[in-house]
């Protein structure tokens, strides 16, 4: 028998995959999209399977059976009309004690390593995103003037999964959507930021790009057959 000190913290991932994501301009969600022969989904699942231990993925009603032939390991729960519907629909079917790793699945060619690190980093923080230096300049607008250029050398992108402990944010997401505020959570990330929980970041992966306009597709498929050849 294992003993509790040496029993790991069970890792969930959960992936966001009920949005239609019209701008790749497919007859499919985007989740569903085919990229050298498997789907978007099914690339971000296979990812997150090297590093989880049970993975729940979000779908629209619409999609369901589609999803379960694609996946039939993995747990499917309906998702919401926003994304931060989708992920509290998901969470209610783990529990506080776990670790979630939230994912997109558009972003397809994450890495398990960079999935690796954000598990490991969460073990010892309450929420933790990976990230990468920003390489343009960024300006600050009002319409169409510029208002000011912050300091690109403290800016980052941010990527996912995101990592968190689920009690934690269980606790942010029942304060967001009991309330009646002006806040509008953009990621799981500003979620707990609002509700005063520290962010910690993990050093981000290139690949773990998302697929969103069909520029990223032929990013994609190009990346892709570049590894093969």
């Amino acid at each position: 028998m294992t003993s509790p000190s040496t029993t790991k913290t069970k890792v969930y991932g959960l992936i966001a995959a009920a949005g239609m994501g019209t701008r790749l301009g497919a007859e499919l969600p985007k989740a569903y999209v085919e990229l050298e022969g498997r789907t978007l989904l099914e690339r971000s699942a296979a990812a997150m399977g090297e590093v989880c231990d049970e993975l729940i993925v979000t779908v629209s009603p619409e999609m369901e059976e589609h999803a379960r032939a694609l996946l039939p390991g993995a747990h499917l729960v309906h998702g919401g009309g926003e994304r931060a519907d989708s992920v509290w629909a998901g969470l209610q079917h783990i529990p506080d004690d776990a670790i979630v790793l939230i994912h997109d699945a558009a972003r397809a060619l994450t890495p398990p390593e960079m999935i690796a690190r954000v598990a490991e980093a969460v073990r010892s923080a309450p929420a933790v995103i990976p990230v990468l230096p920003v390489a343009d300049t960024i300006k600050v607008v009002d319409e169409h003037r510029v208002v000011s250029t912050p300091d690109r050398s403290k800016l980052r992108a941010v990527q996912t999964p995101q990592g968190f402990r689920v009690a934690k944010l269980r606790e942010a997401n029942e304060a967001y959507f009991s309330g009646q505020q002006e806040f509008v959570a953009t990621d799981d990330a500003s979620l707990m930021e609002w509700f005063g929980v520290p962010v910690t970041t993990v050093e981000g992966d290139p690949l773990a790009f998302k697929i969103t306009t069909p520029i990223d597709l032929t990013l994609a498929t190009a990346i892709l057959n570049k590894e093969l050849s």
